[in-house]
């Protein structure tokens, strides 16, 4: 079995093709070993240790390091690891399906729209999905409805969003606004006075300290005294994350929203899990 390696843009990410069907289609991430119990796979490459992320895709396999080990020593680990895995005969996945799709996301394609989403799907496939590779994340088609076109941003690539909608408006003009197809699920706690306070705060304060940077926060949901957010922009993927999130952000929605106790960051950093979207699994700061 001959393993191709590929170093990617981020040193601490890189690529390993196996020369064997990964996925049958799709991708699937993994933010840590405790998140990757679905995947045998996943779980003894995180069995070596100084693996931080691991994202499985139909041929290929991105693993992101600690950044204070060396892929000299970690490379011939996971190389054996993936070898071993494809000899054993267990199988990459328990459970083919995936859980995100089980929430209340019910938007679905209409046949009047068939020629549309073959164009989409196309560009998608030929245009889109490279780019979005070379970042080590990916984007993934769910449905089209009224000018919107509902996708799956994979680890770093919801920062694409902007160059996929020029790009989709251009060949096809039908196309008017790409979304995370999560942001279509209803979220009631964003309409309560909680919601519309903490999007006060991020509007008035914290989106305009964090734009000087490239970055951009979201409120997702609120639900009882917990806040979710997402780390959009500059700010996803940044070291700094952490400090921004807990020594700003934190700081601010629980000064003015005395009732949140816990504001938690959905983001996929690097390229992992989402504990918001799968509950259970899991330079200076701009403040």
């Amino acid at each position: 079995m001959f393993i191709q390696t590929e170093p990617m843009p981020d040193i601490n990410r890189m690529k390993f093709y196996p020369g064997k069907p990964v996925l049958n289609s799709g991708a699937m991430e993994f933010a840590d070993e405790g998140a990757a119990e679905q995947s045998p796979m996943a779980i003894s490459l995180f069995k070596v240790n100084g693996i931080k992320a691991i994202t499985l895709y139909e041929e290929f396999i991105t693993i992101t390091k600690d950044e204070e080990y060396d892929w000299q020593i970690l490379k011939p680990m996971l190389l054996g690891a993936i070898m071993d895995h494809y000899s054993s005969g267990q199988p990459i996945l328990f459970d083919a399906g995936t859980n995100e799709e089980e929430f209340e996301f019910n938007i679905e394609d209409r046949p009047e729209d068939a020629e549309v989403i073959a164009q989409i799907k196309e560009l998608l496939e030929t245009r889109i999905k490279p780019a979005a590779e070379q970042m080590g994340g990916g984007v993934i088609y769910k449905a089209f409805k009224d000018g919107t076109l509902y996708v799956e941003f994979i680890g770093p690539t919801t920062s694409m969003a902007s160059g996929m909608t020029n790009v989709m408006g251009h060949y096809v003009p039908e196309v008017h606004t790409i979304k995370d197809f999560r942001d279509a699920i209803p979220k009631p706690g964003l309409d309560t006075p909680e919601g519309q306070a903490i999007q006060a705060v991020l509007n008035e304060r914290i989106n305009p300290a964090v734009a000087g940077h490239g970055g951009h926060i979201a409120l997702i949901d609120v639900k009882e005294d917990t806040a979710f957010i997402r780390l959009e922009g500059g700010c996803q993927g940044c070291g700094m994350a952490d400090v921004t999130l807990k020594q700003g952000i934190e700081v601010e929605i629980k000064g003015a929203v005395p009732s949140i106790t816990a504001v938690l960051d959905v983001t996929d950093h690097a390229g992992g899990s989402n504990p918001y979207y799968s509950p259970g699994k899991g330079g200076a700061a701009p403040f």
